[in-house]
């Protein structure tokens, strides 16, 4: 664990290294949570797969969510505003009308506290977050845990809460192997949007004959670039969309790179994947985000699956990042 700067209120900021050297290595901030390196050992050398930003001014700036956890409910809630048993509830709206990856101030914009170290390749991070934290009802706490494993990061949330409240969290490293990049998603279904607000419309439609369709690997910017004149994807500028994962599979998503010689396998215990190709990233920077989770606008349609924490119940979420060649 070093220092890695500090707030402008005065908390220090520290990034923890997991891993052994030689192997996988992952770097955490305690800003956000933030996975500021992941380093894949390949063909004699290290290689970054996720983006990073130099310091921590960067990330404390940074609008892209780069590296983050996300929370309490990630992706968009439209017209920022939900009801729990007859109430209705208002949280901040920073996407025009809508509320997205939990606020302007959501958990990537927090400073969480170490709960655990004491192994070189274990890290529990914890959080509180307050009733009435960006709008939401009841006291919050969070703990995010990390564990590095031979060729595999793996991510797991847990919360509890003292008053009904939405929690949908999700991770959101921005991956980039190298070369060109071959992707596959466990899914024979997607979630087309409305308009450029990006809320699902509440239909379900099937992938096949259309550019949301990836169970069998295709390269990720050449399929964009052929498809572009696909409404879909006109209307997010690229690919940002919600899919259905299918209940029995190996994986939930697949990016390959047989000139890096890396292949990352995304695995979760969740019922939907967003798949985001970067398009609004700076120029010069590309990345891929892979985000296992609720379905976008789950809190306001419930034929997407109820995502209300109740006191007495623990909300647990899990995701594994392995590697292979």
């Amino acid at each position: 664990m070093k220092r890695f700067g500090a707030l402008e209120d005065g908390r220090e900021v520290h990034a923890i290294t997991l891993g052994e050297s030689g192997g996988l290595l992952a770097e955490v901030l305690t800003y956000g949570g933030i996975l500021r390196r992941l380093v894949v050992p390949v063909r004699g050398m290290e290689r970054d797969v996720v983006l990073t930003l130099p310091d921590l001014d960067a990330y404390v700036r940074d609008a892209t969510f780069q590296g983050v956890i996300v929370g309490r409910v990630a992706n968009r809630i439209a017209g920022a505003q939900f009801e729990i048993d007859g109430r209705a509830y208002r949280v901040t709206a920073n996407e025009g009308a809508n509320h997205l990856h939990g606020g302007r101030l959501g958990f990537g914009k927090k400073l969480w506290r170490v709960v655990d170290l004491e192994s070189p390749s274990r890290l529990v991070l914890g959080l509180l977050s307050p009733d009435g934290d960006e709008g939401y009802p009841g006291n919050l706490e969070v703990t995010a845990e990390f564990v590095v494993t031979g060729s595999a990061l793996t991510v797991k949330f847990e919360a509890t809460c003292d008053r009904a409240t939405p929690v949908a969290m999700i991770y959101h490293p921005y991956f980039h192997l190298g070369g060109e990049q071959q992707l596959r998603i466990a899914a024979g279904s997607y979630l087309p949007v409305r308009d450029a607000a990006l809320i699902p419309t509440g239909e379900k439609a099937s992938v096949g004959g259309t550019p949301f369709d990836f169970r069998r690997p295709r390269g990720v910017n050449a399929a964009q670039l052929a498809s572009s004149s696909h409404q879909q994807l006109q209307l997010a500028s690229g690919y940002d969309h919600c899919f259905v994962l299918d209940s029995k599979r190996l994986f939930d998503a697949e990016v390959d790179s047989p000139t890096a010689g890396i292949r990352l396998r995304v695995l979760s215990d969740q019922p939907a994947l967003q798949f985001y190709g970067g398009q609004h990233l700076e120029a010069g920077r590309t990345g891929l985000c892979l985000e296992p989770g609720a379905p976008p606008n789950a809190v306001n349609d419930p034929e997407l699956g109820s995502v209300v924490l109740r006191p007495g119940t623990t909300y647990r979420a899990r995701i594994e990042y392995r590697f292979g060649d």
